[in-house]
């Protein structure tokens, strides 16, 4: 909190966590760490399309490839939000998890969205 000094003039500043500037024409920029890993388009589309799939398969009729799929997709949207990424691996199982549930996922626009975005990833 800034307050007048002894005098009656000047700033005192008790403390500031982040950034701030005094005077004019300044300008401030501030990067707290731990912000989200920078992601290339394909990958943001993935997540994009995940996250789609995910809220349309919450109101499928589930089945064990479903349920499967659901938790595919929890896994590859966690994975995306932490690294940046999905990795090969995590890309793998969850174009087997989808081929597994084509028949709901072929019903879907979101499923299509997915599949394109995992194809756009892995070369066809």
């Amino acid at each position: 909190m800034a307050t007048a000094d002894e005098r009656g003039d000047g700033i005192h500043i008790g403390s500031v966590r982040g950034a701030f500037a005094i005077g004019n024409y300044n300008t401030v920029t501030h990067h707290e760490g731990g912000s989200a890993p920078a992601m290339d388009p394909a990958q943001e589309e993935l997540l994009r399309a995940v996250r789609a799939l995910r809220d349309d398969l919450a109101r499928a009729v589930q089945s064990p490839q479903v349920t499967a799929l659901s938790g595919e997709l929890a896994e590859t949207e966690t994975e995306i939000a932490d690294t940046g990424a999905a990795g090969p691996g995590r890309v793998a199982r969850l174009r087997t998890a989808l081929a597994d549930a084509g028949g709901v996922v072929g019903l879907l626009a979101s499923g299509a969205a997915v599949v394109q975005a995992v194809a756009a990833l892995v070369g066809g």
